[in-house]
């Protein structure tokens, strides 16, 4: 049986020397090696079809070839796209991805930032602004700053942080302009399916749609806050709002609901169905995300489409930029559909 070729017989057939050999293939974080040597040794790699291990090249350069890419949920379709856009870049770069979730458990994104540190991933991509849980997030703040001092580089999605860069998607501008296309629409009667209230893409998004509303001398909304943006979360409290009656008063023109992300909206076009009311012809209805299922629904969702898939490839040359202090900064795109025709 054929032995298989080792790092030795490469520099055996180079005529160099093993720890050159070594740096030629594996790098360092401290000492190069010539252009013509490197030639020789990955001449002599290829020839004898040789394979770098993965483990020497990581404990030579002090970082792996990996990319630590964290989020809160896997199963929601929004991380999904910003994965996407994650491993594209990372593929383009010669990389590949270790996924990470925080199941949205407090406390444990700090856990998971120092598992990562401990596996020595070039770099990271975090996704997510603060949960609202000051204890948790001043834990995971401390573990990316050890990161960060141990040589470490990170982007952030919809967060800021010293020492990182960031890409930030202009949610509070993008629902600026959902709200004045309504208004120009003629609606009048506005109620906010809103985020729970914690910094974030949620409150830009609460915030830009009641500052224009205001600005056009609209009524202010009614705010329902949602304990969780979820199908079901806006399913319960759309149904609840139709048991107070909020939507009934017919003579002040037909309301429209605007759920701060899709999968809410979703849930609440459930429940006005369930109670036998139509839309949009009894209740309107707008969202923010564009994600999966918004253009196939009946009637299909007047949205925001959010660049996730050039958020996630934005972060990852960032990250590997190693450049502090920049932020790339992504308008969203609005995407008028069946659910909030134009009132006559």
């Amino acid at each position: 049986m054929t032995r298989p070729v080792t790092l030795s017989d490469v520099a055996r057939e180079a005529g160099v020397s093993l720890a050159t050999a070594s740096r030629a293939l594996n790098g360092s974080a401290t000492r190069t090696v010539g252009p013509e040597l490197a030639r020789r040794v990955h001449a002599a790699a290829e020839k004898l079809r040789y394979a770098p291990d993965g483990v020497a090249q990581a404990m030579a350069r002090g970082r792996t070839n990996a990319i630590g890419l964290v989020v809160r949920d896997v199963t929601d379709p929004m991380f999904g796209a910003v994965t996407a856009g994650v491993t594209g870049a990372a593929d383009d770069a010669g990389l590949s991805v270790t996924l990470a979730s925080t199941r949205e458990v407090p406390g444990r994104e700090a856990s998971v930032i120092d598992a990562l540190a401990r596996q020595r991933v070039r770099a990271m991509v975090l996704v997510g602004g603060p949960t609202g849980n000051g204890e948790a997030d001043l834990a995971a703040m401390r573990s990316l700053e050890s990161y960060l001092d141990a040589g470490g580089s990170a982007a952030l999605i919809g967060a800021s942080m010293p020492g990182t860069s960031g890409v930030d998607v202009a949610d509070h501008r993008s629902a600026s302009r959902l709200a004045r296309e309504l208004h120009d629409r003629g609606y009048r009667r506005f109620v906010v399916l809103a985020a729970p209230d914690v910094p974030g893409h949620g409150t830009d998004r609460l915030n830009g749609f009641q500052s224009t509303l205001r600005m056009l001398g609209a009524e202010p909304p009614l705010v329902h806050r949602l304990p969780r943006v979820t199908r079901e979360a806006g399913q319960r409290a759309m149904a609840e709002l139709i048991a107070a009656g909020v939507l009934a008063d017919r003579g002040a023109g037909v309301p429209l609901v605007f759920a701060i992300a899709d999968q809410a909206a979703f849930g609440a076009m459930v429940a006005l169905r369930d109670a036998g009311m139509r839309v949009p012809e009894d209740v309107a209805l707008a969202g923010f995300d564009d994600g999966p299922g918004a253009a196939e629904v009946t009637p299909s969702l007047t949205t925001v489409r959010l660049p996730l898939v050039e958020a996630g490839r934005e972060a990852v040359e960032l990250a590997l930029a190693g450049e502090a202090g920049r932020t790339v900064v992504l308008d969203g795109e609005l995407i008028v559909r069946d659910s909030t025709p134009a009132l006559g």
